[in-house]
């Protein structure tokens, strides 16, 4: 007897008469796989209807974003130094949430709400912190720090990687178009009125000059700081950026505010 006679091959793998092979499910995946155009359609089409599926609803609810006592829009000085700071890239080293996290409000005070942010645009939220979060750095630091965290970082914190911006103190800024800044916000929501846009110039002058008439100016803009912030003649744009890091996280009064049961 021959050796094929003793070790008989099944039917089943000779072909004859047996089914064909059913393709399991990781052969049909092995397709996206090995098709580079595949994969980034279905990862595109994953990703989308993920992120319909939290955004969508958004839309439909009133109240997303909680009313909080104390929240305003930007002065004009604050929100031209809002600007040089997103033209300066600090968001990508410093972002502005603290998350509800025991370490981080331990750190950094209470847990960011989304009122606070609701002016901004973009928001400045994000987890890559090279630098410390600056959600609630208004008040935490002198005029006099900041400005000089601003000249030479590493004079005041030897390990900081962050580059220096001295340069902003010879730039000094007119509100030539602070106006128009405004009225750009307020196509995006932002309530601000026509005499706070009226008075954008007057107003962007008052913040910065404590000599000036800035009572009208405090009556539109409640809690804004009022100082020479660089102690430097005129309006530098280390005036304005050092103005909107002094604001935030300052406007809410967290010793009395209660969150909405509902939410």
């Amino acid at each position: 007897m021959s050796t094929d006679d003793k070790n008989p091959m099944p039917a089943s793998a000779t072909g004859v008469g047996a089914r064909p092979a059913r393709r399991g499910f990781l052969d049909r995946h092995k397709i996206l796989e090995t098709n580079a155009t595949l994969l980034l359609i279905f990862s595109f089409l994953v990703v989308s209807i993920g992120g319909l599926v939290q955004i969508v609803p958004l839309f439909y609810i009133e109240n997303t974003i909680e009313d909080v006592e104390g929240m305003r829009p930007y002065s004009p000085l604050e929100l031209t130094g809002r600007d040089i700071y997103v033209r300066e890239g600090c968001y990508v080293c410093h972002s502005q949430m603290i998350r509800p996290m025991r370490d981080e409000f331990e750190r950094y005070g209470h847990f960011s709400l989304a009122a606070e942010s609701q002016y901004d645009h973009p928001f400045q939220w994000g987890s890559k912190r090279t630098g410390p979060d600056l959600a609630r750095v208004g008040g935490r630091y002198s005029d006099a720090w900041h400005v000089q965290h601003l000249r030479d970082p590493q004079s005041v914190v030897p390990e900081s990687v962050m580059p220096k911006y001295g340069f902003l103190e010879d730039k000094l800024i007119e509100p030539t178009y602070v106006a128009d800044l405004m009225k750009t916000h307020r196509m995006v929501g932002v309530p601000y009125t026509d005499e706070m846009i009226e008075n954008a110039a007057a107003d962007f002058t008052a913040q910065a000059d404590p000599d000036s008439d800035y009572d009208a100016m405090l009556e539109r803009y409640p809690g804004a700081q009022v100082r020479n912030f660089d102690a430097q003649p005129g309006i530098s744009e280390t005036d304005a950026l050092v103005a909107y890091l002094q604001m935030l996280g300052t406007l809410v009064d967290f010793s009395t505010f209660t969150p909405d049961p509902q939410r």
